[in-house]
């Protein structure tokens, strides 16, 4: 099992940024490939970000490639979101979540650990 508890969320003007926090607890943390998602009201939940277990290899949505960063610290068992250049239609409750394996997968279905999300609210 693995917990998941993300923080960071909050309102910003478009143009700014926010840093996501993912900490996880439970079994090996650096074990996992760790991704998050974001879901608008009314929408589904879609793929933001993933990155490997060892944190060399990325994947990001091409809705947020070259404003978004995905990073970890394995030894502080966390996985964070840099969102800079913040858009309106950023706005969502963002999750992380884990899946076990090596792929950098886009799919929800892939992951089988979720945290309960933070919402982030970029204001026009």
């Amino acid at each position: 099992q693995v917990q998941l508890v993300e923080s960071g969320g909050g309102l910003v003007q478009a143009g700014g940024s926010l840093r996501l926090s993912c900490a996880a607890s439970g079994r090996t943390f650096s074990g996992y490939v760790m991704g998050w998602f974001r879901q608008a009201p009314g929408k589904a939940r879609d793929f933001v970000a993933a990155i490997s277990s060892g944190g060399t290899n990325t994947h990001y949505a091409d809705s947020v490639k070259g404003r978004f960063t995905i990073s970890r610290d394995n030894a502080k068992n966390t996985v964070y979101l840099q969102m800079d250049s913040l858009k309106p239609e950023d706005t969502a409750v963002y999750y992380c979540a884990a899946r076990s394996g090596t792929l950098l997968s886009s799919r929800t279905y892939d992951y089988a650990y979720w945290g309960q999300g933070t919402q982030v609210t970029v204001s026009s």
